[in-house]
């Protein structure tokens, strides 16, 4: 994997089993479009920030629950010409949106550091970070020494993604998002745990962990988004799928 779609997307609760069918839909039009997998996973700890949190990225309502979801692909020229396919395919056309798609937030990442198996997960932690371009190399040291500890402790796969193609939206977006300063990308990154038991024992270890022990981050954490989610769909596609 090396390019990433990710999207953040408020969804009526009473829409889950609608949007569930929408994404079995689109994912058979990815796959033809060289999408190597698709994963939706629906808000279920989802706190509230002082600064910046999931909730207000999409300015999400009382009836709504937000969901954190990516596409992988091998490369960004293959997820760019998807993006001009899926403009002509008729199956797009057909497609309902159970969802406020001008709320929807969504851009492209470089796959900077990917630790651990590619296994299914029972629960992810899914993060936006601001991070500033100049810190870059201390982002990346930082986290993959981060992504270490976190697999010592249960987790299966730490991915972290540097905004490449990140749009400005009219109503939400990622800069919004995460407040995000001049000089400054966004970052789209998640944990996948076996389960949200997992999830917490090792948070609790991770947390621990003397090797997270007077560590400076090379980033605002006031403004990092953050989340539990529980997978409701996880499709690998192509070859090896």
């Amino acid at each position: 994997m090396t390019y990433i779609d990710g999207f953040v997307t408020p969804v009526p609760r009473a829409n889950r089993a609608a949007y569930e069918a929408h994404v079995a839909q689109a994912a058979a039009i990815f796959a033809d479009l060289g999408a190597t997998r698709l994963v939706e996973c629906w808000g279920d700890d989802v706190p509230v920030g002082k600064h910046t949190d999931f909730a207000r990225s999409v300015a999400l309502t009382d009836d709504e629950d937000v969901l954190f979801s990516w596409i992988e692909y091998p490369d960004r020229a293959t997820r760019d010409a998807a993006g001009a396919a899926m403009m002509a395919d008729p199956r797009m056309e057909a497609l309902g949106m159970p969802f406020d798609g001008k709320r929807m937030i969504y851009g492209g990442f470089d796959a900077v550091m990917v630790s651990g198996d590619d296994a299914t997960p029972g629960y992810v932690d899914g993060c936006l970070t601001p991070v500033a371009a100049t810190d870059r190399d201390a982002y990346l040291a930082f986290s993959a020494e981060s992504a270490q500890v976190f697999r010592d402790h249960g987790a299966l796969r730490v991915v972290e993604g540097w905004g490449d193609d990140v749009p400005p939206g009219q109503h939400t977006d990622y800069a919004r998002a995460v407040d995000l300063q001049p000089g400054e990308v966004a970052c789209y990154s998640w944990i996948e745990w076996p389960s949200k038991d997992a999830r917490n024992s090792g948070w609790q270890a991770v947390m621990a962990d003397p090797r997270m022990a007077d560590r400076s981050m090379p980033f605002d954490g006031r403004r990092m988004v953050y989340g539990g989610f529980s997978p409701i769909f996880d499709r690998r596609m192509g070859a090896g799928a």
